[in-house]
């Protein structure tokens, strides 16, 4: 590498750890074939569910190019969410509902989002060029250019793995016109670990590295509108909102150190473990409330009420069963069906 774009990238790299994130790498503004056919084989096995937004822009989200053909590199960026506390602590708590630990704190999109646009108005300051910045809400294939940049690697649970922060990093990429040179791609380290697979509550992992959209957690907990489908109530126990599971029980976690976190994502009291008989009794305006800032508020209080009523079925707790039967009527009819189904659940618990 030329000694101004080694200068270049090492100056680049301290200025993104200065703003918070914990890894950075370049990658060319283009996609391997096989991660095109990926994406379109997925598509067309419907597995994105009602993600009706992956198909509509395909086109663009398999080649940087055609979102922007001006783009010449790829600079992907990871701001560490690394937990302290035990993501399963809560798993035999039937009363109290899990969160996913990205979505205990402030929300990632403002943060992660925020530090990009520093970091490129910074490049732009340095180099003439162009920039554009996207964070999860834009047609880009995150995964993949961070393994070509050398965050990691897509691991079988078809997430990020890196080896110094495990699963636990948030994605953030800064399209460029500059020329800049790749970084090192990321290598597979899964080897013959299957325990993100074998702890998946419903099953949703078709194979290694293939994940349908429709049975996971994550997806019927946030994405999913409707009534969550019978077959997988039982196995969502009390998750309310996203899943861990095949996260947190990851081995290269054991490298991942929670201080390294950004200070913004340190889970909210009121996150962190909060109750099923409060969340029941959230109407419009206490939802917006306890959620504000938080990424959960995109979701709506009828997800979130429709959510704690599955987990509230599972619980057992018969002192469920007033705050279930208070949401009978409703005025969401999922969030009513959910109230049957749970109440039905509860009446037939042992006293």
């Amino acid at each position: 590498m030329p000694d101004d774009k080694l200068r270049l990238a090492k100056a680049l790299e301290k200025k993104a750890m200065e703003e918070g994130f914990s890894a950075v790498g370049i990658a060319p503004a283009r996609l391997a074939p096989q991660t095109r056919q990926r994406l379109k084989q997925w598509l067309d096995d419907g597995r994105q569910g009602d993600m009706i937004w992956m198909a509509n822009r395909a086109d663009e989200r398999s080649d940087p190019q055609t979102l922007w053909p001006d783009v010449q590199t790829v600079i992907m960026l990871g701001m560490s969410y690394a937990p302290s506390a035990d993501p399963f602590a809560l798993e035999g708590v039937a009363d109290h509902g899990r969160i996913s630990v990205y979505a205990q704190g402030k929300d990632y999109h403002d943060v992660v989002k925020g530090a990009l646009k520093r970091t490129a108005g910074w490049l732009v300051g340095q180099e003439e060029c162009e920039v554009k910045v996207f964070v999860d809400t834009a047609p880009v294939m995150e995964k993949p250019l961070a393994e070509a940049a050398g965050l990691g690697w897509q691991g079988k649970h078809t997430n990020v793995v890196s080896r110094e922060h495990g699963s636990w990093l948030f994605l953030g990429a800064i399209y460029t016109t500059l020329d800049l040179e790749p970084s090192k791609p990321g290598k597979d380290s899964c080897g013959s670990c299957s325990a993100c697979q074998d702890i998946c509550p419903t099953g949703a992992f078709p194979a290694p590295y293939q994940l349908d959209a429709r049975a996971c957690i994550s997806y019927l907990t946030i994405e999913h509108k409707g009534p969550i489908p019978h077959k997988y109530r039982k196995a969502i126990g009390n998750h309310i909102y996203g899943c861990d599971d095949c996260l947190a029980v990851c081995p290269w976690n054991k490298f991942a150190q929670a201080g390294a976190a950004n200070k913004a994502f340190l889970p909210r009291a009121e996150l962190a473990a909060p109750a099923l008989v409060d969340l029941l009794a959230l109407d419009d305006a206490g939802f917006r409330q306890v959620f504000s800032g938080s990424p959960i508020k995109r979701s709506g209080r009828d997800r979130m009420v429709r959510n704690a009523l599955i987990a509230a079925g599972n619980s057992g707790d018969r002192a469920l069963i007033a705050p279930v039967e208070a949401l009978l009527n409703d005025g969401d009819e999922v969030v009513r069906e959910a109230a049957i189904w749970a109440l039905d659940q509860l009446g037939s618990a042992a006293p």
